[in-house]
């Protein structure tokens, strides 16, 4: 298992439709994907789970993948919070 913290920056925070992209990225990747705040961890493929962490600008997660290609799939999740911008 590998596993990063990311701070979010989207001035929005994590909402409905970047939520449903990275919920669509982790289902394709066929990987355990979880993620984790001090309150709280949820699968990385439950979009509810995900909102439910509240997650706003400033906030931390981590994400912690398990399973084949672990790296390149954390890579790319992590890659995936960073780009949102809205």
């Amino acid at each position: 298992m590998v596993s990063k913290t990311v701070t979010i920056e989207a001035p929005n925070g994590m909402h409905a439709r970047p939520v449903s992209a990275l919920v669509a990225l982790v289902k394709a990747s066929g990987q355990q994907v979880t993620l984790r705040t001090p309150a709280k961890s949820v699968s990385g493929v439950s979009m509810i789970g995900i909102l439910s962490l509240g997650l706003k600008k400033g906030s931390e997660v981590e994400v912690a993948v398990e399973g084949d290609n672990e790296q390149a799939v954390l890579d790319e999740v992590v890659a995936a919070i960073e780009a949102i911008t809205d």
